[in-house]
């Protein structure tokens, strides 16, 4: 797929504010996890999703229109505990309204850190998205931080782990970044989404 143009449309705090016109994509991870990054890479487009050093920094939904034809989503991170506990609430009941009910997402990208050991955090979430139905996959950011043995290793482990509550694995995808890896595997296979929808 050739990404021709990228622009946002809005930013929103309830599902009643959101568009409901196009089909979505939506990504999310935990904060700090390379979510923007990775968005901007996907549609070559530096600065279209703001990148901060800062966890935490993505508060809203924010739809971008791509190629006229379809939403990329940017969801907020989740498990960020630098901010008050009604905050924190106010986060995961936005998220958790938005991969639940949301009638125009068609896939989810679920991003964890390829350096880290599965996290709890993230396996939790993983596993409320099963037990709702949500269809997803899940993206190794910092790819590049790693050797491929030590990547594969991780890969493996993560897929170990899964394993021992899920029959089938969902798609993995594995990218850097800052090196451009995963973007052709990803919009491809967004691609041929499109095309079932």
């Amino acid at each position: 797929m050739n990404i021709s143009s990228a622009q946002f449309k809005c930013s929103s705090q309830r599902l009643s504010q959101m568009p409901d016109d196009r089909e979505e994509f939506a990504f999310i991870g935990r904060s700090n996890v390379g979510k923007s990054s990775l968005i901007n890479m996907l549609c070559d487009r530096p600065g279209l999703a703001k990148v901060s050093s800062q966890p935490g920094k993505t508060r809203l939904v924010n739809h971008f229109l791509i190629n006229g034809s379809w939403y990329l989503v940017d969801l907020p991170g989740y498990g960020y505990a630098r901010v008050a506990k009604t905050q924190r609430e106010e986060f995961a009941r936005l998220i958790h309204d938005y991969v639940t009910k949301s009638r125009r997402l068609h896939f989810l990208f679920v991003l964890v850190d390829a350096r880290l050991d599965p996290q709890r955090i993230d396996l939790e979430f993983i596993r409320m998205l099963g037990m709702e139905g949500v269809p997803f996959g899940i993206v190794f950011t910092k790819g590049d931080k790693l050797s491929s043995d030590q990547l594969a290793s991780k890969v493996a482990r993560y897929r170990r782990v899964l394993l021992q509550e899920w029959e089938e694995l969902p798609p993995i995808f594995l990218t850097s970044s800052e090196k451009r890896r995963g973007r052709n595997e990803i919009l491809s296979f967004i691609e041929e989404c499109l095309k079932e929808c």
